[in-house]
């Protein structure tokens, strides 16, 4: 049997936009065979999710997820292009998927692209602190912290962006992935366009002692 590369099964994700799970399956049952993997995906309604990028979705709906007893509460607007699919079991499922992830993981923004370069800046600058103040890691040339950075940056994008999130349900796919997976399931574009989470209390100072007041009644004090 040929040995899968994560090489080649980043090259057909980026050729077929079906997800790396996907992926990687297809080209073990095509023992190694790009093309033969590619039908397998086609035949499966997983390929040529890029494809429909470029339409406009205007359907959709807004889902919710409250947690930990109301402590937790969130709202997500997923598009479609149309209302039939917006109403479907696969898109409801979704819906309410990505509302219960987002509760979990708390990202900031949806995309790279919506991640303001002085939050990349501030990003850069903390990291570069952080190299300085390693005694092994300062010593190294300029070029290259500034390539330990941009690493470190990326990384960034995975905690801070959902779409770069690996799922909470299943962390070998990211939330991007899921996404191009849906499009081609369904044949229709699917674009999560916002969210909102709220937490309760945040934002607010508690009064001093509310912590151990806490504590207290968690031992049953």
């Amino acid at each position: 049997m040929a040995e899968i590369t994560a090489t080649a099964v980043k090259e057909l994700r980026e050729k077929t936009g079906a997800g790396m799970m996907e992926c990687k399956k297809a080209l073990t049952e095509a023992d190694g065979n790009e093309d033969r993997a590619v039908e397998i995906l086609r035949t499966r309604g997983l390929a040529g999710a890029e494809k429909k990028a470029g339409r406009i979705a205007a359907e959709g709906a807004v889902g919710s997820y409250i947690h930990m007893g109301g402590k937790v509460g969130v709202l997500v607007e997923v598009n479609c292009e149309t209302d039939f699919v917006a109403r479907g079991d696969d898109f409801q499922t979704f819906l309410k998927d990505i509302a219960m992830h987002i509760a979990a993981m708390s990202p900031q923004y949806i995309s790279k692209e919506d991640v303001p370069e002085s939050a990349l800046a501030k990003e850069r600058e903390i990291e570069l602190e952080r190299l300085k103040n390693d005694e092994a890691m300062a010593k190294k040339p300029a070029d290259v912290l500034s390539k330990i950075v941009d690493g470190r940056v990326s990384k960034y994008y995975e905690t801070a962006c959902l779409l770069e999130q690996p799922f909470v349900k299943d962390q070998s796919s990211t939330v991007g992935e899921l996404v191009k997976g849906l499009t081609a399931r369904i044949g229709e574009k699917i674009a999560i366009r916002r969210f909102t989470r709220y937490k309760m209390g945040e934002g607010l100072e508690k009064k001093e002692g509310d912590f151990g007041a806490e504590v207290a009644e968690m031992l049953g004090r």
